[in-house]
């Protein structure tokens, strides 16, 4: 009886083994130690398309074991023969490819453990799935992340572009960094043709990675003149607004070709098959050409390249236009400047100079504004000035108070706080010119000195004297309110006259707020660093000009963010021009001014007459006027 329940118990268990092998899921054989198949389950005949009696007693490994192409795998690189050669691995895994009947391959995941019958090695099970599923899945999202990686690179590329074209409005320094960032992410080279509207006589950038070892090189040269028919050929071609293909191929055996004449020379010295030329346009205008080329070995752009080169196109076409009209609008703030500023007179041995510097950010104009004249008693007014702002209104309101100042200073012999105070009520009643600083000086005395300064400052820093040997004082004297503020709140204040010698060889410094002060400096550090630079200078230069003295000067302040205008006088020496002097004069007072270059100075034609000396009145150093 207990037999044969052991029977029926052995039988059970094979019935339920077969039936797990059969429902497993998953294919099962298992091979002999010769490698030979000895059993194969259901799965395994569906995932190979061939049925067990067919596979029982062939090679496991010659029969299945394929590279993804179908190619026989040599034996000595079958993993799972491993187990077969008695290592001591027990256990393997791995993804393969194994043969079906119908001559396709299919891609496998395995796991392979070593059989053993009464403790003896009997052969290899070896449990498979198909993963071809997962590998397409696998595929997929390897295809999408690639495509993600793409879009990521091209967008960086696209943000680090309009960085770029938004950060400069000069063209020629945009085109170098530009072919920079697209070298080699979409070329192997690329060059920047820029026509006149933007680049002067026209220029050409190029850039190419390196290769073999080399390194990059940079092209960068005016444009090739081109004669009128091949420019016309080439203007036609740019005029659309897609890209254009081209290879070096086309344009060798194609001579007369619109672009053979700008871009033969580029593949000659650059080498490269394949390239795209994009337009560079906006508002109906053309500005140049982009090119991107690629070398013999890799292929030519994809469509989607090409689209991203054409929108990078556009990009900088709407630049090149900004770039364009910010340079129309300097030119005419430029011309509107210089017309305001004053050209400065030549006044026997005396010597001047004059610098603008517009503020940072502004069109090249502001209320910052000096002036230097000569008066109908032959004396030489020297004026220094800065109304509120940094555009054109604020230019327009400094050439209403300069005129203003003009006029009355040259129709009115009265001392310089008279002409104050007629400047003020002018301002406050006929003008909506908002506050101004300014100081208005008369330089008196006659050839050959001594010399004087007459002055009076309205809300202004002071004028800054320095001598031949460095020594500096600021002239604090002559200290009155801003125009258009007493006037306006009827208080009655003035402006008391100054008076100072001015030492033969001195130099008399009138600068506005600019030079002094900014947003990290303090006005009183800045008048320290104008007096101690100033005196150095002095020692320094000596024998020098004024104008080298002025270009020095503001090298080592480096003022920024404000307007400055910065107006210096050179004393003669002692006795110079006196009837008899031998000395010659100092050289001719520098044509250069902010002012436009054909403009002259007013009354620089007038023979000077005969200077008064002015006298002062005992005990309160103010000259006596009649």
């Amino acid at each position: 009886m207990g037999g044969t329940d052991r029977i029926t118990d052995r039988a059970s268990g094979t019935v339920f083994l077969h039936a797990v092998l059969r429902d497993l899921g998953a294919g099962v054989l298992t091979v002999d130690t010769s490698g030979l198949i000895t059993f194969v389950n259901p799965w395994a005949e569906h995932l190979l398309g061939r049925s067990a009696e067919q596979m029982r007693g062939c090679d496991a490994h010659d029969l299945l074991h394929r590279r993804h192409d179908g190619s026989p795998v040599p034996r000595e690189l079958c993993p799972m023969r491993t187990l077969l050669q008695g290592g001591r691995a027990e256990e393997l895994s791995g993804e393969e490819y194994f043969l079906r009947a119908d001559g396709t391959t299919v891609p496998i995941i395995w796991s392979a453990a070593s059989l053993r019958v009464a403790g003896r090695r009997a052969g290899t099970v070896v449990v498979f799935h198909d993963f071809s599923l997962q590998r397409e899945a696998e595929e997929r999202a390897a295809a999408r992340t690639a495509a993600l990686e793409a879009l990521t690179a091209r967008l960086n590329l696209v943000a680090d572009v309009s960085v770029l074209l938004v950060s400069t409005v000069d063209a020629s320094g945009m085109g170098r960094r530009l072919l920079r960032l697209l070298v080699p992410r979409m070329g192997d080279w690329a060059a920047l043709d820029l026509w006149p509207e933007v680049a002067g006589e026209g220029e050409r950038f190029a850039v190419r990675g390196p290769r073999g070892g080399e390194r990059p090189v940079a092209l960068e040269e005016p444009l090739p003149p081109l004669p009128e028919r091949s420019r016309r050929a080439v203007e036609h071609v740019m005029s659309g607004d897609e890209p254009v293909r081209t290879t070096g191929e086309e344009l060798a055996a194609a001579p007369d070709a619109p672009l053979a004449t700008t871009h033969r020379v580029l593949f000659d010295r650059l080498g490269g098959r394949s390239a795209v030329v994009v337009p560079l346009r906006a508002r109906r205008r053309s500005f140049g050409m982009l090119t991107v080329a690629r070398a013999e070995s890799a292929p030519p752009h994809s469509d989607a390249e090409i689209r991203l080169l054409s929108d990078i196109g556009r990009r900088i076409g709407m630049a090149l236009d900004n770039i364009r009209l910010y340079h129309e609008q300097r030119n005419v703030a430029e011309t509107m400047q210089r017309q305001l500023l004053a050209p400065l007179p030549q006044v026997g041995r005396l010597r001047m100079a004059a610098r603008y510097l517009p503020a940072q950010g502004a069109m090249e104009i502001g209320g910052d504004w000096y002036d230097a004249f000569r008066l109908a008693d032959g004396v030489t007014a020297l004026v220094i000035g800065d109304v509120v702002g940094h555009d054109r209104q604020a230019a327009a309101h400094m050439a209403e108070v300069r005129n203003m100042l003009r006029a009355l200073a040259w129709d009115h012999q009265e001392p310089p706080s008279v002409i104050m105070r007629r400047l003020d009520e002018a301002v406050t009643h006929t003008s909506d010119a908002p506050m101004a600083t300014l100081i208005f000086a008369r330089v008196e005395g006659g050839e050959g000195g001594p010399w004087q300064l007459h002055w009076v400052t309205a809300g202004h820093p002071p004028p800054l004297l320095v001598t031949s040997a460095g020594d500096t004082r600021f002239l604090t004297g002559g200290h009155g309110p801003l125009i258009g503020m007493s006037a306006v709140l009827d208080l009655g204040l003035n402006w008391p006259d100054a008076y100072e010698d001015l030492p033969p060889d001195s130099t008399l410094l009138l600068y506005t707020d600019g030079l002094v002060e900014s947003r990290g400096r303090s006005i009183d550090l800045g008048l320290a660093k104008l007096r101690h630079h100033a005196g150095i200078l002095s020692r320094r230069m000596a024998g020098r000009t004024v104008d080298d003295f002025c270009d020095e000067l503001l090298e080592r302040i480096a003022p920024a963010g404000d307007d400055v205008a910065l107006l210096a006088l050179r004393m003669p020496a002692a006795g110079e021009g006196t009837p008899g002097d031998a000395t010659p004069p100092p050289p001719p007072q520098s044509p250069h001014s902010p002012a436009a270059p054909d403009r002259a100075a007013p009354g620089s034609t007038v023979e000077r007459p005969e200077v008064r000396d002015p006298t002062r009145a005992t005990g309160r150093g103010e000259a006596t006027w009649e």
